[in-house]
């Protein structure tokens, strides 16, 4: 009887122990990394580094010299050189550590034993990147970061930089307007499209910005921000009027380029420009981002009427993606699908979008449209999303690399009171002053009257 008390005196706790980390890993995972998972994996790290690589096949046969001090100065065996490792880096997310290849190695045999080493060290993932030639970088992430999203303080935010989401190996996705300047985002409906475009309003409206945007869901979309927006469109008869103003703006801003390359023979080569950014500062014209909401819209016709329209805007968005780059002017294209069948003209405009996110989507060819000619691998990835993972999307670019990420959720009513907030921030755009939206006045809430005491009589 004492050894059974005795027994559940010590056993309670250890179950409270087992029950209380268990909790704390299913809905505190970062914790858990922290306080216990990060230890344990580093533990393992240590402890087995060179048998792994030997048993992933990363290591390489010793150097003469090697064989040689060590017969000279030990009988112990000689063992094959794993990559010699740096010092273990620990994040909130998980561990980072730089290996430099031995000769003969290169950073393709790290990544293809990626899953091997993922599995020796108990972690959820490792990532492989190039830092130079000769040195890699493993970064180990300790648990699923897609699914409670917490972007990390250090973002890399900048001038028409937007952390926009986390990618799958816990580093920011920042949406570079610089870099990629145009970018298709196909979604279905709930598939978090929606707030993906909402967190680059929200990250571009503190900017030295000129948003415009094209919402034929008779602005349902984007009207909440027209505080901050400096023109928009809700049908397609007004982006049929608003179209051709952009293009006209692109033209005039071309002409600015181009008063500006006809100097003087002395002029200096840095004064040389052929955009907008080789321009000084106080002539510089603000950078306008295009947001087109639902683009099938502006595609569907059912009159020979609505054809001609068509046909007139898609030529005026594919000029704008053509050349508005050097103009300063970035296009944002949404919708659900978009391909060949949209008509003439959409499969050209896709080829001008470079960068690429695709959200879950109803049928594989949605995602093909989106990645196929990028990424073929990366289709497989885009049809296996589910549904109940909002947000939840896959990005890639012309260059073929591609990665997972989530948007971390955004209210409306946030995203719109950072518009408000930044109302002050809209450039003065002639060409898209007819444009502007009309912003609803905030009603004035009036104090209630006081409450004045009665006088107590007899």
């Amino acid at each position: 009887m004492t050894d059974l008390t005795t027994l559940l005196e010590v056993g309670g706790p250890l179950a409270a122990l087992g029950g209380g980390t268990a909790y704390t890993r299913a809905k505190y995972p970062a914790v858990y990394w922290s306080a216990i998972g990060g230890p344990i994996s580093t533990a393992r790290l240590l402890s087995s580094y060179s048998s792994v690589m030997e048993a992933c096949g990363l290591t390489v046969a010793p150097s003469r010299l090697r064989v040689l001090a060590v017969k000279a100065t030990t009988r112990r065996e000689v063992r094959p050189v794993p990559p010699r490792r740096g010092i273990i880096r620990p994040t909130s997310t998980g561990l980072r550590i730089r290996l430099r290849l031995a000769p003969g190695q290169e950073p393709a045999d790290v990544a293809a034993s990626a899953e091997r080493l993922r599995h020796a060290w108990g972690v959820h993932a490792v990532y492989v990147t190039t830092v130079k030639p000769g040195v890699v970088e493993l970064r180990l992430v300790g648990y699923d970061v897609l699914r409670r999203v917490r972007m990390p303080r250090k973002t890399g935010s900048g001038f028409l930089k937007v952390p926009v989401a986390l990618r799958e190996d816990a580093t920011p996705f920042v949406r570079d307007y610089r870099t990629a300047p145009h970018q298709l985002t196909l979604g279905a409906t709930l598939s978090g499209k929606s707030m993906y475009l909402r967190h680059l309003v929200a990250g571009l409206a503190p900017q030295s910005v000129a948003l415009v945007g094209i919402d034929c869901k008779r602005g349902v979309e984007l009207a909440p921000f027209a505080a901050r927006l400096s023109a928009l469109a809700t049908d397609p008869d007004e982006a049929a009027e608003l179209l051709p103003a952009l293009v006209k703006e692109m033209e005039d801003r071309y002409d600015l380029i181009k008063a500006r390359q006809g100097i003087a023979p002395d002029t200096p080569d840095e004064e040389i420009t052929s955009d907008i950014w080789g321009l000084p500062e106080s002539e510089r014209p603000t950078p306008i981002v295009l947001f087109v909401d639902e683009v099938a819209e502006l595609f569907l016709t059912a009159t020979r009427k609505d054809e001609e329209r068509r046909d007139e805007m898609v030529t005026q968005l594919i000029r704008l993606a053509q050349l508005g780059r050097a103009a300063g002017i970035y296009l944002e294209v949404c919708g659900q699908r978009f391909g060949a069948e949209l008509g003439k003209g959409a499969t050209m405009l896709r080829a001008q979008l470079t960068g690429r996110v695709c959200h879950r989507v109803n049928d594989e060819a949605s995602a093909k449209m989106a990645l196929g000619d990028i990424a073929p691998e990366a289709v497989s990835a885009a049809c296996a999303i589910a549904p109940e993972l909002p947000g939840l999307a896959v990005a890639g670019d012309t260059s073929g690399g591609w990665s997972r990420i989530r948007t971390p959720y955004l209210s409306l009513g946030d995203a719109a009171e950072i518009c408000r907030e930044s109302a002050h921030l809209v450039p003065d755009l002639a060409a898209l002053k007819p444009f502007r939206p009309d912003v609803p006045v905030r009603p004035v809430e009036t104090p209630a009257p006081a409450v004045l005491p009665r006088p107590v009589t007899d």
